[in-house]
């Protein structure tokens, strides 16, 4: 099967009026020459979405460790463009991330929505100052046995963890996740910028949901935020308008490089349904005017973004382009947690996952191995 567009957004240039060959559920070839029956798709085919930090959508939550509930969030983003995800956990009791990771190592192969890349555990190794809303009754200091045991009853599907870098063993812990090919995040911390340097320099590469649950920008004290400006890490990016306003969010990219920004949702189990009463976790939490909220304390709990609306709003509040907005939902995520030679762009022989746009940036349909799946 053929496909063609006006636009075929790749990882490094856009193709104009070129031909998507695609074979058995993979892509074939890019060209120029016009086969005999092809299916024109209108304005742009780019990759499908990859959403490295998500809990939870269409009433599912991860940490619920319900069977079933991995399907229905995996078939509910295709309507976000989202292709590939990491299913992620929170700040929670040792037993109760021991079911959730469980649940999606039994559970990710049978998924027939986005695929399941991964898993991304929030915590819990994380300080209350920065907690959010994240249960500080159950954080703690890093413990690598911890961590080889959630890989291990996931499948060995854990590839990205969040830590604060103030905790004592941080060095040690990340030296002995990266070795187990898990990424190491930074986040939920009132770290000074040298600690969060030193723990990026001894390779955690991550920030996460820079500018919100941590040490923020001073001039005399660069916190948190300074680090994430300052190094190469990839810094995640919750672009709904209301964790970080456009200016801010320009400053980040400007400062770091569009290529060093993540766009993400942090989207809790309310995404996609009706405002009203949830939990996330242990916490309950009121979900109206376009964000969720704690009930007792007011924080943002989470959000109820779609990413296909976060790669729109930073074309629309002018601080990227297109081709960077898409990279910034697709590539960049999954360079993050080493998951770019199977997701998050356009290439030969990658599954045939993509997502058709139209001029606006609007969705207009989900492809998974080149089979229409939404819109």
């Amino acid at each position: 099967m053929f496909y063609t567009a006006d636009y075929i957004i790749l990882e490094d240039k856009v193709l104009e009026n070129y031909y998507m060959e695609v074979k058995k559920g993979k892509i074939k070839s890019f060209s120029r020459e016009k086969p005999e029956e092809y299916e024109d798709l209108g304005e742009i085919i780019a990759p499908g979405l990859v959403d490295t930090h998500i809990h939870g959508y269409h009433g599912e939550d991860i940490m619920n460790a319900k069977e079933g509930g991995l399907e229905i969030i995996s078939k509910g983003l295709l309507e976000m463009g989202v292709t590939s995800f990491l299913p992620t956990t929170l700040t929670d009791s040792t037993e109760r991330l021991n079911q959730a990771c469980k649940v999606i190592g039994q559970e990710y192969k049978d998924v027939t929505g986005a695929k399941v890349r991964g898993v991304f555990l929030e915590g819990p190794f994380f300080t209350e100052k920065y907690k959010g809303a994240q249960n500080e009754k159950y954080m703690s200091d890093p413990d690598i046995e911890k961590l080889k045991k959630w890989k291990e009853l996931s499948d060995g599907l854990v590839n990205k963890i969040a830590i604060a870098p103030e905790r004592d063993g941080v060095i040690d812990f990340i030296h002995k996740a990266n070795a187990m090919g898990i990424a190491v995040a930074l986040g939920h911390s009132d770290a000074s910028y040298e600690q969060a340097m030193d723990a990026v320099n001894e390779g955690a590469n991550i920030f996460v949901h820079t500018y919100n649950g941590m040490s923020g920008l001073h001039h005399r004290n660069p916190g948190m935020v300074g680090a994430a400006m300052n190094s190469d890490a990839i810094s995640e990016l919750i672009c709904d308008g209301h964790h970080v306003s456009p200016a801010s969010a320009n400053v980040l990219m400007n400062a770091k490089g569009r290529d060093k920004i993540a766009l993400i949702t942090d989207c809790m189990s309310a995404g996609g349904v009706a405002d009203g009463d949830y939990k996330l976790g242990e916490f309950d939490v009121i979900v109206e005017n376009g964000t969720a909220r704690l009930k007792e304390g007011g924080n943002l709990a989470g959000s109820i973004l779609k990413l296909k609306d976060a790669v729109k709003n930073v074309v629309d509040w002018q601080i990227a382009d297109a081709f960077e907005a898409i990279q910034m939902a697709s590539l960049i995520p999954a360079k993050s947690v080493g998951i770019d030679n199977v997701c998050g762009k356009l290439k030969v022989g990658f599954d045939a996952d993509f997502i058709v746009l139209d001029e606006d940036l609007n969705l207009e349909a989900t492809y998974l191995d080149g089979e229409k799946v939404f819109g």
